[in-house]
């Protein structure tokens, strides 16, 4: 068993929301439980990040969103050590942006501000991720 398994023995899942300048990615344990790894790489380092974080998480499944640039981004995945699951990524961009706010709740004046109105300072695909991973260990968990 890996340091990053699950108290089950279950390893974690790799969230992918796919683009084509940049990816968005989560290692993912259990859901509702802080991500192992949050990020957002340019699509010139995905294979390499991607590598890497399977390697260092014992990562166990990639759980790819079956959206926008699905079939580039899994082809350029090439021969994965792990299986490829495509999910529904249906509203992720939405309820990403409301998971970045729980995370990071606003500040100043913007606390005032409905938070359906409010935009994140930055780019979300890595919560899409994340949403992504746990909409996996869900939909497995029902099996």
């Amino acid at each position: 068993m890996t340091l990053t398994a699950a108290r089950d023995g279950s390893a974690p899942i790799l969230g992918i929301d796919p683009g084509t300048r940049k990816c968005g990615m989560a290692v993912v344990v259990l859901p509702g439980v802080p991500p192992l790894a949050l990020e957002i790489v340019p699509f010139s380092e995905f294979e390499q990040r991607v590598s890497e974080l399977i390697a260092s998480h014992g990562v166990r499944a990639v759980a790819l969103g079956g959206g926008t640039h699905t079939a580039a981004v899994a082809a350029s995945l090439g021969t994965l050590t792990v299986p490829l699951a495509i999910v529904d990524e249906r509203d992720t961009t939405y309820l990403a942006r409301e998971r970045y706010f729980r995370a990071h709740p606003p500040k100043g004046w913007r606390r005032f501000v409905p938070r359906g109105m409010l935009l994140p300072p930055r780019p979300i695909d890595d919560f899409a991720a994340l949403l992504i991973a746990e909409r996996f260990l869900e939909r497995e968990a029902v099996r």
